[in-house]
């Protein structure tokens, strides 16, 4: 693992509360880095990457902080700061080691919130344990930022469960998963307006297919069809209609920490960065000593550092209970946007280097991009927090 620029390298003046605990975990987390780069996982088929990934999570106990301590998780409940500085850290090596990680929160946190006491029991340990790999099923064709446009239907079927028919796109872990949290459109409420529900439904249900899809930076993504998939009432979560306050929800612990992956990007990039400038030489000396070159990092570094700022901000008021909606909009968007601009600096500053496969910068520069996509893009964050400038 290359040696983070000094004033990257930790987060603690930043962050509230215990630092010898964050301080504990920062360490925790340095060596199972370390440990990965010593050890380097073949990402050219991701699905069997992914299984490997989360099996070192688990092995490491990793992934107990994505469930709560009566179902054998690290803490009472997950904490947006522990698992900020877990993306942080684990996106400096991989995207892919980063995306293993929190999917396993993101598909299995709704059950946290809203599943029956004997589907927690059942489900919750296997995640933390790494023996279930976990999917969260938002997203459809007609409904991507606007989640109350879902079409995949909950048609009742008379025991009191439901039939899930319709599909689901861009679905990370789609083929892999063993466990799915699926939302979809129930029948409409007194008043008219549409109603949503959520559902567990296992990876091998009958009647559910996955078709692979292929993006920029290699990922376990696809769409999930559901053709009539039996789902019990011991499986629904939470009551009929509140999908989409679970779904939010959910999404209200992970957006933030979407910013602390973006921070591990921007980490690796100007690691490369500073590292290529201080060994090239050019023109008699050090790319590092060009005044053009050394005042363009410090101001990508600077946006950088402001982007932290933001990111453990919003998630130390989300553990406490304190947060507004326009904290984890504003840490996603400045932290997503400079990780981009962080990036494409380094890629600039190696060079023809910096776009040659193989090359750290190349790679980062594919992953970053999807971060301004996901958990609600760069314009929907404006909107949010236009909403809280506003009052409406």
């Amino acid at each position: 693992m290359l040696q983070a620029p000094r004033i990257l390298d930790r987060q603690l003046g930043v962050i509230g509360g215990d630092h010898q605990e964050w301080t504990a975990l920062e360490e925790r987390l340095e060596a199972f880095v370390t440990a990965q780069a010593a050890d380097p996982v073949d990402e050219s088929d991701e699905h069997a990457a992914t299984r490997q990934y989360v099996r070192r999570l688990a092995e490491a106990g990793l992934l107990r902080m994505m469930v709560p301590a009566e179902h054998g998780g690290a803490y009472e409940r997950p904490l947006a700061t522990a698992v900020c500085l877990a993306r942080q850290w684990l996106s400096r090596h991989s995207g892919a080691l980063d995306t293993a990680f929190v999917m396993q929160g993101l598909g299995s946190y709704p059950v946290t919130l809203a599943g029956a006491p004997a589907l927690q029991t059942e489900l919750l340990p296997r995640i933390a344990s790494g023996e279930v790999i976990g999917a969260f099923a938002l997203t459809e064709p007609h409904a991507g930022s606007d989640v109350s446009g879902m079409r995949t239907r909950a048609e009742p079927n008379g025991d009191g469960g439901v039939r899930l028919l319709g599909e689901k796109c861009f679905i990370s872990n789609a083929g892999i998963a063993g466990s799915y949290v699926v939302f979809a459109r129930e029948a409409d409420g007194d008043d008219g307006k549409p109603r949503f529900g959520a559902f567990w439904v296992p990876g091998d249900a009958e009647g559910l297919s996955v078709e692979r899809i292929e993006v920029i930076a290699p990922h376990p993504i696809g769409t999930v069809r559901f053709d009539g998939v039996r789902v019990p009432a011991a499986h629904r979560l939470g009551k009929p209609g509140e999908g989409l306050h679970i779904a939010l929800g959910t999404l209200d612990l992970f957006r933030v920490t979407v910013g602390a992956a973006a921070l591990g990007l921007g980490d690796r990039a100007l690691t490369e960065a500073v590292r290529h400038l201080g060994e090239r030489v050019q023109f008699g000396k050090p790319l590092a000593q060009q005044q053009g070159l050394r005042f363009a990092l410090a101001e990508v570094v600077t946006d950088h550092v402001a982007a932290q700022l933001l990111v453990y901000r919003a998630a130390g008021a989300r553990d406490e209970g304190r947060a507004t909606p326009d904290m984890p909009a504003m840490a996603k968007l400045h932290a997503t946007e400079t990780a981009q601009r962080v990036i494409d600096r380094a890629v600039q500053s190696l060079g023809g280097l910096g776009v040659t496969v193989g090359q750290a910068t190349e790679r980062l520069y594919r992953e970053v991009r999807a971060l301004r996509i996901y958990e609600g893009t760069s314009e929907i964050q404006k909107l949010v927090i236009a909403r809280a400038l506003f009052g409406r």
